[in-house]
C-alpha cells in the first residue's frame, strides 16, 4: 500500500514476509493482482466499519461526526487515494478495477456523504453537492499525512479537527462581516 501496485513485485512481497517467491502462488494463485485486490478490499472494509463505528458513537450533528471521520482516518495508516485512482486501479484488470473503485466509493465516500445528507436535511448545511464535498474532505484529511513532523501543530488528529472546523465554518471573518480585502474588491466592481 505504501509503494503502490506498479512499484512492488511479488519477489518484494515474498522477501518481506520471509517466504520463497513461488510459495506466494500457493496462497494467491492469481498472483500480484489478486494479492493487491485482497489487501485493498480488506483495508477498505476495515475503513467502512471503523468509520461507521466512530460516527455511530457521536451525537447526530455535523461537527462531531466529521471530527470522528478525521480522527478515524488519521489513526490509520495513510491510503494514497490519488495514487490508487491514478496509477494502481488503472493497472488492474477491468473487473478488479471496477470492484475496487466501487468499494472505495462505498467504504470511504458513502459514509461521509450520508453525514452530509443528514446535515443538509437538518439545515446544518445548504450545499447539496455532498459527493463533491465528501471527496474534498477526504482529500484534505488524507493530505495531513504529508505534513512534515516539524510542522505538526499538536497532533495530526488535532490538525484534522481544526481542518474540519474550517471546512464547516469557512474562512471568512469571525464576526460574519465581509473581510476587508473583499470589501475593497467589491468596491472596484
Amino acid at each position: 500500500m505504501s509503494r503502490g501496485y506498479a512499484a512492488v513485485t511479488l519477489r518484494d512481497i515474498a522477501a518481506a514476509v520471509g517466504i520463497k517467491h513461488a510459495s506466494l502462488y500457493h496462497h494467491v494463485p492469481g498472483g500480484k493482482e489478486e494479492l493487491f485486490v485482497e489487501v485493498v478490499e480488506r483495508s477498505l472494509l476495515r475503513h467502512r466499519e471503523g468509520l461507521r463505528e466512530s460516527v455511530g458513537r457521536c451525537p447526530p450533528s455535523l461537527r462531531p461526526r466529521l471530527h470522528a471521520v478525521a480522527e478515524w482516518f488519521l489513526s490509520q495508516s495513510p491510503m494514497d487515494l490519488v495514487r490508487m485512482t491514478q496509477s494502481d486501479i488503472p493497472a488492474l484488470s477491468e473487473e478488479a478495477s471496477g470492484r475496487l473503485a466501487q468499494l472505495t466509493r462505498e467504504s470511504i465516500l458513502r459514509p461521509i456523504e450520508e453525514i452530509l445528507s443528514d446535515a443538509l436535511e437538518a439545515g446544518e448545511i445548504d450545499n447539496p453537492e455532498v459527493g463533491l464535498v465528501a471527496g474534498g474532505l477526504v482529500g484534505m484529511i488524507q493530505s495531513l499525512f504529508a505534513v512534515p513532523a516539524f510542522a505538526v501543530q499538536g497532533s495530526l488528529t488535532a490538525m484534522g479537527k481544526k481542518l474540519v472546523d474550517v471546512f464547516i465554518d469557512g474562512i471568512g471573518s469571525r464576526d460574519g462581516s465581509e473581510p476587508e480585502r473583499d470589501r475593497e474588491r467589491n468596491r472596484g466592481d
